[in-house]
């Protein structure tokens, strides 16, 4: 896989949301962010339209495709197995990533998983209310594990350092089992667990194109992400 960020390889990935309401604006935000990141995120939900196609014929950063249901944050309005559909389109077109929810129905990530060939399927499970104790956050992990997928995603709002803490430290259990892991908290205390878990083993943290462009709480510029980066590196 070609990163934008080739310095920064023995860390996790960075990856930009591109979140925009039409196939046009989509396209033309996310050329302008190649180079910046190792991954852009296109959320379909976010499209009155959504197309995969054009997406993957004219951009050569890797791709990740998003379709989130409202009940997990999305803008997505209609059928399940109409949402999966643009998602099994992308494996077939060749997208590096596809996300879905640990949530969804099994049969369709079932077929999901089935039809990804050379993509890797994220199952991520978000809570945007707050952290969970050790004891729930460990059993989400394990049925991410179970489940097939190449890799777990577990976002959390945080309110306290403790909350923080307690997301950062599943990522030795993933790591212990050879699970690759997205693991960080939302929210403001939850702003440095986005740096902070790409030098913990996290697989990938997730950026906004612009202060302005956030598609989550506390989600930093990618530009701001990638000067943090720059400062660690001795």
């Amino acid at each position: 896989m070609t990163t934008g960020i080739s310095a920064h390889s023995t860390t996790g990935l960075v990856c930009v949301s591109v979140a925009q309401p039409s196939v046009e604006l989509a396209l033309a935000a996310a050329e302008q962010l190649q180079g910046q990141a190792d991954v852009i995120e296109i959320r379909l939900d976010a499209m009155a339209q959504p197309a995969v196609a054009p997406l993957m014929a004219k951009l050569r950063t890797p791709l990740l495709f998003t379709n989130r249901a409202p009940w997990e944050g999305g803008m997505f309005q209609g059928a399940e197995a109409e949402r999966v559909a643009p998602l099994i389109e992308a494996t077939e077109a060749g997208a590096a990533y596809v996300d879905l929810e640990l949530k969804a129905d099994l049969g369709l990530r079932r077929e999901l998983l089935a039809a990804a060939g050379e993509s890797r399927v994220i199952l991520s499970w978000h809570n945007f209310d707050h952290t969970p104790d050790n004891a729930t956050l460990t059993a989400i992990l394990a049925q991410q594990m179970a489940s097939g997928a190449h890799i777990g995603k577990m976002v959390t709002m945080a309110h306290s350092w403790q909350d923080v803490l307690r997301v950062l430290q599943l990522q030795l259990t993933a790591a212990a089992q050879n699970f690759p892991l997205i693991a960080f908290c939302m929210g403001a205390p939850g702003i440095i667990s986005r740096l902070a878990t790409l030098e913990l083993g996290g697989y990938m943290t997730y950026t906004a194109p612009d202060e302005a462009s956030a598609t989550a709480p506390g989600q930093l510029p990618v530009a701001t992400l990638n000067r943090l980066r720059t400062a660690l590196r001795p």
